[in-house]
């Protein structure tokens, strides 16, 4: 029964990384790429580690894993928002078809390229 969680836990990782980099080659624009890249792969990084946990026994890798998740939820959306909002203001094109800009719309950022 183990090793039917790990194999399904696994592959739904390595499906997620794999529709990451996918998702490099087919999004549009920066922004875009950047959400597909942050989400899915947090998602594939995070499973494959609760599979080195479930893997080895010992508490050494279990806490490991777990620390390296905990992190890895902690920081990476972090920074992709502040690599998104660096792209924003150094007027990184949007996607023609994007209809929504929160920053432009209610004045949230003034700090563009001109003030600097």
């Amino acid at each position: 029964m183990t090793d039917i969680t790990l194999a399904i836990l696994s592959t739904i990782g390595a499906l997620a990384i794999l529709f990451a980099s996918i998702g490099i080659l087919r999004m549009p624009d920066f922004y875009l790429r950047l959400s597909v890249t942050v989400k899915a792969a947090t998602l594939g990084v995070g499973l494959l580690l609760i599979c080195a946990a479930m893997t080895f026994p010992d508490v050494s890798v279990t806490t490991k894993a777990i620390a390296i998740g905990f992190f890895l939820i902690l920081t990476a959306p972090v920074a992709a928002h502040m690599i998104g909002r660096a792209a924003y203001i150094q007027r990184v094109k949007t996607w023609k078809g994007t209809t929504l800009n929160d920053l432009e719309k209610e004045g949230q950022l003034d700090c563009r390229k001109e003030d600097f």
